[in-house]
């Protein structure tokens, strides 16, 4: 089990108004990114400030710490 999850990332996108579709060919996010992201997997550091920054947000906003 997954125990970072980006669900705070989905919700950001959501009250932004922003698509996968804009990250990738607006932002230049590879597809590949947000499927790992869709799967759970794990981003780099540099990713997520990258992400943090497209997004205007916070780290709390893209990832958070889920116990079991």
């Amino acid at each position: 089990m997954f125990l970072i999850s980006y669900k705070p990332f989905y919700e950001t996108l959501f009250k932004k108004g922003i698509t996968e579709y804009y990250l990738i060919f607006k932002q230049g996010f590879s597809a590949n990114t947000l499927y790992r992201m869709k799967k759970g997997e794990a981003i780099s550091t540099k990713t997520l400030d990258a992400l943090c920054y497209a997004l205007d947000c916070e780290v709390d906003d893209i990832i958070k710490f889920e116990k079991e």
